[in-house]
């Protein structure tokens, strides 16, 4: 999604005619949020291949252990007690069921400040793998993906990335949409040599991926720490005043997260239930104790099948948590996400939060994590890829455009000129204005580069020739 014609330079004189004017000022806007976002989008895309790969074929935690299935498990009790042996001096934390017959199961162990992860056999309680829990690939990929391993810092850089990049598809558009060469060559590559083979591949891939992109855009930023947290995710959170009569914890969800994120969007922000009252509903029977074998035991007998996630109680106000999303690659299907609290002492259901429970928005991030991070089976995987193939295609060709295009002999950015006297320029205002009430650090992006331009380059005209 670029500019002007292949074989033309455009001068100060292109950009006053009137018919020009717009065009010429989308152009410069797409080609500075490029300047900052081209470097982010390379990483994301690269960092996204990989934990695509990472996950489908070893799993996100490494959990794709294989065992020959034999004709029955041993009791959940049998098989942790195995995990601990294994790490004496460790407490059991979490439990995740295998995803089918001849898989393992494997066991969250924290010891010594640390967590780890124990693969065991279910058939015979064979200690398979040990190894500190999200130290990988996966994991290193993911830190630099989401923060760039910077904290607060690399998330705050990644979403004025991710929101610029609205800017860059909404210009890039405009720029690309067909006006008098018709729909044919704005949908098919031309082929040719030069910069015009580049200018028509990356406006065609531009085009075709750009919807696929928004959605990636909006899912990321959904989970990102100013535009996701403080505004999105705190109005579209699960009500947890859906839960009668539940006692509540002053935790919130979020503190299950261990490193990525394992707690559905929608309950991240919602506190949590807590055990020690008569509240709930049927859960474990009466005369029955409430050990991790009868709440396994309830989680199957209610509906979780195949992989799911079992979290023990943390505290006297702890409570056991089942779980299943498609985010955590449990299943599939987001649908099928399905959270349950249990109270630890009498084993009463005090929450069960599925689907059908989330607002508009939370199904749509469930929808959308799942597309984004490609979980929903290899059709994804292989779906996935191809976008951020196309992502750094688009990178790559907009560099070499700009190379082919650069007047060598200038010296300077060769940054696409700004119209004078541009005609209903309020209207431009007023789309800015939307943009950064819509995502505020594009907003503030956008503050900050017009205070530069008017403190700083206007001052320095050398410095300001050379950024033109």
């Amino acid at each position: 999604m670029v500019s002007t014609d292949s074989n033309m330079v455009p001068d100060r004189e292109d950009a006053a005619r009137p018919s020009n004017k717009f065009y010429f000022a989308a152009w410069r806007w797409h080609f500075y949020a490029g300047l900052y976002v081209i470097p982010f989008f390379i990483m994301l895309a690269l960092t996204g291949l990989a934990m695509l790969w990472i996950a489908y074929l070893g799993g996100r935690d490494g959990e794709h252990v294989t065992v020959v299935p034999q004709e029955q498990t041993l009791a959940i009790s049998t098989q942790a007690e195995a995990a601990l042996a294994s790490m004496p001096g460790g407490e059991l934390k979490q439990y995740i069921a295998p995803r089918a017959a001849d898989m393992a199961a494997s066991f969250r162990v924290d010891l010594d400040g640390a967590a780890y992860m124990v693969v065991v056999d279910p058939y015979t309680a064979e200690v398979l793998a040990s190894f500190a829990r999200r130290t990988g690939w996966y994991d290193m990929a993911e830190k630099i993906h989401g923060t760039l391993m910077i904290g607060v810092t690399g998330d705050r850089m990644i979403e004025i990335a991710a929101s610029l990049g609205m800017v860059l598809v909404a210009t890039g558009l405009y720029l690309w949409w067909p006006r008098d060469t018709g729909w044919r060559a704005a949908l098919v590559p031309t082929l040719g040599r030069g910069r015009g083979l580049w200018k028509s591949l990356h406006g065609v891939i531009g085009i075709w991926v750009s919807l696929f992109l928004v959605m990636f855009l909006l899912s990321g930023l959904a989970w990102s720490g100013v535009w996701g947290e403080k505004i999105v995710q705190a109005f579209s959170k699960f009500p947890a005043e859906k839960w009668e009569n539940v006692p509540l914890s002053d935790d919130i969800h979020a503190k299950m997260n261990h490193g990525p994120k394992d707690v559905p969007w929608a309950l991240e922000q919602v506190q949590m239930p807590a055990s020690g009252s008569d509240a709930g509903s049927v859960g474990i029977s009466e005369n029955a104790r409430v050990t991790i074998d009868t709440v396994d035991a309830l989680a199957r007998e209610i509906g979780f099948d195949g992989r799911y996630q079992l979290n023990l109680p943390d505290g006297d106000a702890g409570v056991w948590t089942l779980s299943r999303d498609s985010m955590s690659n449990d299943d599939p299907d987001p649908t099928s996400d399905r959270t349950v609290h249990l109270d630890r002492f009498t084993g009463k259901i005090l929450a069960d939060v599925r689907f059908a429970d989330y607002g508009v928005v939370a199904k749509l991030m469930a929808l959308g994590t799942a597309l984004h991070m490609g979980t929903l089976g290899l059709w994804s995987v292989l779906a996935n890829s191809a976008v951020c193939l196309s992502v750094l295609l688009l990178c790559v060709s907009g560099m070499v455009m700009w190379w082919k295009r650069r007047p060598v002999a200038a010296r300077r950015l060769a940054a696409p000129p700004m119209p004078r006297d541009m005609p209903l320029w309020q209207g431009a205002v007023l789309v800015g204005l939307a943009m950064s009430l819509a995502f505020p650090m594009a907003g503030l992006t956008l503050i900050v580069v017009l205070a530069l331009d008017l403190l700083l380059l206007s001052r320095l005209p050398g410095l300001k020739r050379l950024l033109t």
